[in-house]
């Protein structure tokens, strides 16, 4: 993964596809990739071997620390195949502790920032979504990685995630707590 994820990094960067033109996607697909550069963190999501049974998704988080971005961590698991989503719907994530924590070892949970990052699954009618002040579009594949930073303290609240229709108006949010999205939470009303 760390000889992998500067060249993905650099390509982003630069505006161009994540995806390595001497690797073919059989083998590894960049799926999503969310860097931001202000708070200086960011999240890659790739899946190995995407259509094999034994398929497994990487969700990489990153930091630019020391001059350059570096992997902080991340974690595998099985590739999360959901069908359709009505609006939003949060799926798997992580997290982990800054490399600033190096910086002054004796209080380093209590300084260092927490690095989350999150998958979040779009509905057909999503035409972007604001995940706390930053846009993105949505993708082909209905499924973006967003990453953010906060104390370690607050590391379980994500930011207010906010889906927008193909002709911009607001259609669902989903809170820094919240398991189900506004769109979801009315349709459950209507029905009961």
């Amino acid at each position: 993964m760390e000889a992998l994820l500067p060249g993905v990094v650099r390509r982003v960067l630069e505006g161009a596809a994540p995806q390595p033109r001497w690797l073919p996607r059989r083998l590894l697909t960049v799926v999503s990739v969310d860097l931001d550069a202000a708070a200086g963190v960011g999240a890659v999501r790739i899946v190995w071997r995407p259509k094999s049974a034994r398929a497994r998704e990487h969700l990489a988080l990153l930091e630019w620390y020391d001059e350059q971005w570096q992997y902080v961590g991340g974690g595998i698991g099985p590739v999360d195949a959901t069908a359709d989503v009505d609006v939003i719907e949060v799926r798997s994530g992580g997290g982990a502790l800054s490399l600033t924590r190096r910086d002054n070892p004796p209080q380093s949970i209590n300084r260092a920032l927490w690095i989350s990052c999150v998958t979040v699954h779009l509905g057909q009618d999503v035409g972007h979504v604001l995940i706390g002040n930053r846009r993105i579009n949505a993708p082909e594949q209905r499924k973006v990685v967003a990453s953010w930073t906060s104390p370690y303290a607050s590391r379980r609240a994500r930011p207010v995630i906010v889906a927008f229709g193909r002709g911009g108006g607001e259609i669902s949010r989903i809170g820094p707590h919240d398991g189900l999205d506004t769109h979801t939470w009315k349709r459950l009303g209507e029905e009961a």
